[in-house]
């Protein structure tokens, strides 16, 4: 279960972020992931939990994009979705295109909680 070393992955990106905001709490994750890229999400989000239970990133949320298989056409340069392995252009009907996006796997943003020091 490949999910297991991506959440691994996903939990050190956030120490790594959070790091640099002293007194910050991270409050959410999000996470851009193609349809292409392999990934199931569901047993990613049952893996960060188990990463994150019992820890100081308990409360830290999962919020996960699932982006679709976008495809360019090389002869009359729309972009589409692809549906179901059909690769004709909507625009001008060819089977000309390449893949555009639809493979990403990435960390699209964290939000962080500041802290207010205490008064002296």
């Amino acid at each position: 279960m490949h999910e297991m070393g991506i959440a691994n992955s996903v939990i050190e990106a956030v120490r790594t972020e959070a790091a640099r905001y002293p007194g910050s709490s991270p409050r959410k994750v999000g996470l851009r992931i193609g349809e292409l890229a392999a990934v199931d999400p569901e047993s990613l989000r049952f893996c960060f939990e188990a990463l994150t239970k019992e820890t100081d990133l308990e409360s830290l949320e999962l919020e996960i994009e699932i982006r679709p298989r976008r495809h360019r056409c090389r002869d009359c340069h729309t972009d589409f979705n692809v549906k179901d392995y059909d690769f004709t252009c909507p625009q001008c009907g060819k089977l000309n295109s390449e893949c555009i996006s639809g493979d990403e796997l990435e960390m699209a943003y964290l939000e962080v909680e500041e802290h207010e020091p205490s008064p002296a």
